[in-house]
C-alpha cells in the first residue's frame, strides 16, 4: 500500500522543510480526540481536557472529525506562516467551494472521500450524496454537513473561533514548549536536503518515506495505494511533535502535497515495516486482515463501509472481523441499525510500541 508523489522535474528547492503553528495545532486537537493512540501524551490530554470550559469542550466534539481520522486540507498549511494568527487569515482567504469539500472530505467518511465536479453547494445531486455519507457516519456529521452546505460562511467563522479559543486554552503554552524542537528539525531537514539531496532529506524524515529508484517519484507507505503529483509547486514537509507517531499526508486535487512527519525522538528506534509486524502477529498474518486493523485504526466503521474501501463483499470482511475479533483486536457497538467496529488500541499496544506505530501511521 503506498501514497505516490510525483515529483518528475522537479527542482530540489521545491521540498520545502518548514514549521506550522496550524498544522501543530490540528496534531493536538487529534490527541485529545483519539488519545488512546498516543500513550505518552495521555496525561496531558486528560489535563487540558480537565481545564476547558464547557462551551469549548463541546465545540471540539462537534467538529472533531476535521481532525480525528483524517486532516481536513486547510488545517495542515502548504504554505505555513509564522504565527498561527497568519495562517487562519490564509485559510480565510480560501474559496468558500474549496473549503467545503476539503471540510466534506473528512466529515464524510474517515477514508477521506473525494467530490468532483459540480460543488454540492450549487448541484442537489452532490448536495445529496455528501448528506448521505455524512448521515452514515452519525448524527454530528450530518448536523455539520447540513450547516455547512446551507450556511458555509457561519460555519467558518466558528471554526476559526473555536480556533482561536484553542490557542488561548492551551496551544500557546504547548507550542511554546515544542516551538524550538519543531524549527532544529527543519533546519537539520533542509541542511541534509541541500547537502545530500532528496533522498537523504527522506530517508531522514521516515522509514515510511522514500526516493523511488528513478527518483521521479516520493513513496509513502499509507493505508491506500493513490497517487498525486507535485506539479510546480512543490511539496511541503512539516515536523510535528504532538504527530507522533503518525505520517500525515494531504493531497487533494488542487491542493499542494503536504506531509507531516514526526520528529525524530533522542534515541530514535528503528523503523519496523508491515511485513515484521506481520510476523510477530499470527492474527494479522492475512494481509486483508491487517488492512482492516490499519481502517479501523482511524476510527469505527460499519461492514459495509469496509466493504467499500477495499472493494470486498460484506460476507468476507465478517469473516476477517470475526478473525481480528477472536484476537481480541476488536470490539463492537451497535448504533441504531448500524454496528460500528473500532479497534482495541490497549491490547494492541501491549504487543508492543513498534506494532502500534506500525499500524497507525
Amino acid at each position: 500500500m503506498t501514497l505516490t508523489i510525483d515529483i518528475s522535474g522537479l527542482p530540489p528547492d521545491r521540498l520545502r522543510f518548514a514549521a506550522s503553528p496550524l498544522a501543530e495545532l490540528t496534531a493536538m486537537l487529534h490527541v485529545l480526540a483519539e488519545p488512546a493512540h498516543h500513550p505518552q501524551l495521555a496525561s496531558w490530554a486528560a489535563d487540558v481536557w480537565a481545564k476547558l470550559r464547557p462551551e469549548l469542550a463541546e465545540r471540539l466534539r462537534e467538529a472533531e472529525f476535521l481532525w480525528r481520522s483524517s486532516r481536513a486540507d486547510f488545517l495542515v498549511p502548504s504554505r505555513p506562516r509564522p504565527t498561527l494568527a497568519e495562517e487562519l487569515d490564509e485559510v480565510d482567504r480560501i474559496a468558500d467551494e474549496a473549503y467545503v469539500t476539503a471540510a466534506l472530505i473528512t466529515t464524510c467518511g474517515s477514508n477521506r472521500v473525494h467530490f468532483t465536479a459540480p460543488s454540492p453547494l450549487a448541484d442537489p445531486a452532490a448536495r445529496e450524496r455528501a448528506l448521505a455519507l455524512a448521515q452514515a457516519r452519525g448524527t454530528i456529521q450530518e448536523e455539520f454537513a447540513e450547516r455547512l452546505l446551507t450556511d458555509p460562511a457561519a460555519v467558518r467563522v466558528r471554526v476559526r473561533d473555536t480556533l482561536e479559543q484553542c490557542a488561548e486554552a492551551f496551544f500557546d503554552a504547548a507550542w511554546a514548549g515544542v516551538a524550538v524542537r519543531i524549527a532544529n528539525d527543519r533546519r537539520l531537514k533542509s541542511d541534509l536536503l541541500q547537502r545530500q539531496g532528496i533522498g537523504a532529506a527522506l530517508a531522514s524524515v521516515s522509514g515510511a518515506v522514500t526516493l523511488a529508484p528513478d527518483g521521479t517519484r516520493i513513496l509513502v507507505d499509507k493505508l491506500q495505494d493513490n497517487a498525486t503529483a507535485a506539479h510546480e509547486d512543490g511539496v511541503t514537509f512539516l515536523p510535528s511533535v504532538f504527530g507522533s507517531p503518525h505520517l500525515v499526508v494531504v493531497h487533494a486535487r488542487g491542493w499542494r502535497p503536504v506531509v507531516q512527519y514526526p520528529v525524530a525522538d533522542a534515541e530514535p528506534s528503528e523503523p519496523v515495516s508491515l511485513e515484521t509486524v506481520s510476523l510477530r502477529l499470527e492474527a494479522l498474518a492475512h494481509p486483508v486482515r491487517l488492512r482492516l486493523l490499519r481502517t479501523l485504526a482511524r476510527g469505527p466503521h460499519t461492514t459495509g463501509e469496509l466493504a467499500d474501501a477495499w472493494a470486498l463483499s460484506p460476507p468476507e470482511v465478517s469473516r476477517h472481523l470475526a478473525v481480528l475479533r477472536r484476537a481480541g483486536l476488536l470490539t463492537a457497538r451497535r448504533h441504531g441499525r448500524y454496528v460500528r467496529y473500532s479497534l482495541n488500541l490497549p491490547d494492541l499496544t501491549a504487543l508492543g510500541s513498534d506494532v502500534l506505530t506500525a499500524v497507525l501511521r
